[in-house]
């Protein structure tokens, strides 16, 4: 249904450790890489539908109240290995793994912001095994 998602950083260089780190947990690799001004990431074989940029009208980025970037993963253990790769790279807890009943039965998710204060959720739609 997406062709991408964009999130502003003020300083791309140090968002991108924080999102390799994450996005290697979740199997998606950076796959272009402008210094200083964006960073690609998606499925090996195809491409970039996340991107990390500086803004183009050069205002300084902000998070958006309210807008939360999910990423899908394929099981729990991803779930929480994406969430501490993310923390480890300097993000900030916004709800560590686990159930969140209230959407729906197996809905098992990790919230963290990133170094420019997105927030980010890790999810995995699927029973435990």
């Amino acid at each position: 249904m997406f062709s991408h998602v964009t999130v502003g950083s003020n300083d791309v260089a140090k968002a991108k450790t924080f999102y390799d780190g994450v996005t290697q947990a979740l199997g998606l690799t950076c796959q272009a890489d402008y210094p200083g001004n964006a960073a690609g990431y998606g499925v090996p074989g195809d491409r970039p539908r996340l991107w990390i940029v500086t803004p183009i009208d050069k205002n300084k980025a902000s998070a958006g109240n309210g807008i939360t970037i999910g990423l899908d993963a394929p099981d729990r253990k991803t779930v929480d290995a994406a969430y501490k790769a993310g923390m480890q790279a300097g993000g900030k807890d916004e709800g560590a793994p686990g159930i969140r009943a209230h959407y729906h039965p197996n809905y098992y998710g990790a919230y963290l912001r990133d170094l420019d204060g997105n927030k980010v959720c890790i999810v995995c739609h699927k029973a435990a095994c």
